[in-house]
């Protein structure tokens, strides 16, 4: 099988996983396309930036659909972010394939640390995140991106959570669209001094697209959210809801 063949099932698995939890795509697409598809890091980490951003904003357009996206934090967070790709691109051409990818493991289960040692209990959401605040991570967020070329999903949603306090359902789609912007500073500063084997790299983009829009949880989703807007819709004229749907809609809109 060719490398661009042997992209699209690859892609479309991470494209999948992105769509679920707002990021990981680069967790896998490094390595698939380092180990699996003969890319050599460095152009393998240009490469992600295009397949987990381009996915990435595919699912996010999905998720706004459903309001799980609270576009004023991403927009700033994403601002933030793209800026700080640049002096963490410029780190990355100072580092050895090797020693990025040794870091790259070591954040990651950092991240997946917080996550799990994270208290159980929800964290009350700031009524208003202050910008500066947000700023600060997202330009922390957007040097690893630079540094590492992924997406940053799986640091952006702990910082989303652990940080900023959002509930973790709005923090997968809010980071889907931070994700969006700060690739794309990345891909830019990569491009301008690095390749890219575009027959590979368009080929996995396609397949992540289609497994982000695909996820299996998209239909339920989009029948909780019909649902709760036929719930908070009154009645037509000359027709009466059954009893117990009548309660939920009156505690609904009283």
């Amino acid at each position: 099988m060719s490398g661009a063949l042997l992209a699209l099932p690859f892609g479309l698995g991470i494209g999948l996983l992105l769509g679920l939890v707002g990021g990981g795509g680069s967790i896998l697409a490094v390595p698939a396309l380092v180990y699996v598809l003969g890319q050599p890091v460095k152009e393998a980490t240009t490469e992600s930036l295009l397949v987990v951003g381009t996915a990435a904003l595919a699912g996010a357009a999905d998720h706004a659909r459903i309001g799980r996206v609270q576009i004023r934090t991403a927009l700033a967070f994403g601002a933030a972010g793209a800026a700080g790709t640049i002096p963490g691109t410029a780190l990355n051409r100072l580092i050895s394939g090797p020693a990025l990818l040794l870091g790259f493991a070591v954040l990651l289960l950092a991240a997946a640390a917080a996550m799990l040692l994270r208290r159980n209990d929800p964290v009350e959401q700031r009524s208003k995140l202050s910008l500066a605040r947000v700023a600060a991570v997202g330009l922390a967020t957007g040097v690893l991106t630079g540094f590492f070329g992924v997406g940053g999903g799986f640091v952006i949603v702990p910082a989303l959570v652990l940080l900023l306090g959002l509930p973790l359902t709005l923090a997968v789609g809010t980071s889907l669209l931070v994700i969006t912007p700060t690739s794309a500073a990345a891909l830019a500063a990569h491009l301008a001094s690095g390749t890219v084997d575009w027959a590979i790299a368009l080929t996995f983009t396609a397949g992540a697209i289609a497994g982000a829009l695909g996820r299996p949880s998209r239909r339920n989703e989009r029948r909780a959210a019909a649902a709760r807007s036929d719930l908070r819709a009154p009645p037509g004229r000359g027709r009466r809801l059954p009893h117990r749907q009548e309660r939920v809609w009156r505690r609904l809109n009283s």
